[in-house]
């Protein structure tokens, strides 16, 4: 596979004890007491890659709230208890005690492998640590086509196109909706735990693999809302806030009522982001509701097409 298996890292698909290190710092499977150290680590380095390359017109970077990082940690516990060979960490022990430096967290769902979230802090950038880390979250891969959401860093780019992945550019829309360009919206329903096995066919349709147990937690910490019809599926989760974390549909005009009912909940300033070009019937709905567009990003696949009607979550894809 792209980036060679590291020796003796996986056998027959399980992730074995492993430790590489470069300099001071070791790459190592991740512990759960490894968490709160990572979400430091994640905050810092996803709050100086976003006020680096802020556009003049985008809002000031705020950094990760309390909430945000209990949010965080609840999730990647979620993830390091449902896959915990995906799951690594780069740490540098400092008068005996360890302090992430750097993180990678993949999970495999059935023939698919993600990559919920990975970054190295900025001082320790340049080192290697990071070819590390994805070089173990691969191998955890074990050959299944991949896909994840990318920033625009040129150092993570350039390494996730040399390991085989075709970058997407995605779009984003940002502003407040216009209340007045709301549809009537019919033939949706709220979503129960009874629809996660029609939901996973679809999932399979688009994106090789159903979302599995994901599907559980979300339904627990998000809104979801489902089309009536089952011969034209799709679903939607909605967070708090009123923003789709996470849409799939069969055709673009059901993903478009799924949309409409997303802003419909929406509470001042809304962002609906991870539009591929392939996805073009969201930046219909996003102008029609008088959002602005702009670029975000990539979302990158290996041995696979882009999922649309589609709109991935960026931890959940």
């Amino acid at each position: 596979m792209a980036g060679g298996r590291p020796e003796n890292r996986v056998r027959h698909g399980l992730a074995l004890p492993y430790a590489e290190v470069m300099d001071s710092v070791q790459v190592r499977p991740m512990h759960e007491s490894d968490l709160p150290s990572a979400e430091r680590a994640s905050a810092v380095t996803f709050f100086e890659a976003e006020r680096a390359t802020r556009r003049v017109s985008d809002p000031e970077v705020e950094e990760r709230s309390a909430v945000a990082s209990k949010q965080w940690i609840d999730r990647m516990r979620f993830f390091l208890n449902a896959d915990p060979g995906g799951c690594w960490v780069a740490v540098e022990a400092d008068a005996g005690t360890e302090s992430a430096v750097g993180f990678a967290i993949s999970q495999n769902r059935g023939r698919l492998w993600f990559l919920a979230t990975y970054g190295v802090l900025p001082g320790y950038q340049g080192r290697g640590i990071g070819k590390g880390l994805m070089d173990a979250a691969l191998a955890h891969a074990d050959g299944r086509p991949g896909i994840f959401s990318s920033s625009v860093h040129p150092g993570a780019t350039r390494r996730y196109r040399l390991a085989g992945f075709s970058l997407h550019p995605q779009l984003r829309m940002v502003g407040t909706v216009d209340r007045s360009t709301l549809p009537a919206v019919n033939g949706l329903r709220e979503g129960r735990s009874d629809d996660f096995e029609w939901m996973d066919r679809l999932d399979r349709d688009l994106r090789v693999a159903g979302h599995g147990p994901d599907h559980g937690y979300m339904l627990n910490t998000l809104r979801l809302v489902v089309s009536e019809d089952r011969a034209r599926p799709g679903y939607v989760y909605i967070d708090d806030r009123g923003q789709a974390s996470l849409l799939a549909a069969a055709d673009p005009e059901t993903a478009q009522r799924l949309l409409w009912e997303a802003l419909a909940s929406s509470q001042g300033r809304t962002l609906v982001n991870c539009i591929t070009a392939p996805n073009e019937w969201a930046v219909d709905v996003g102008l029609a509701a008088r959002l602005d567009i702009g670029q975000e990003g990539y979302i990158a696949v290996r041995d696979m097409p882009v999922p649309a009607p589609y709109l991935a979550s960026g931890h959940f894809l």
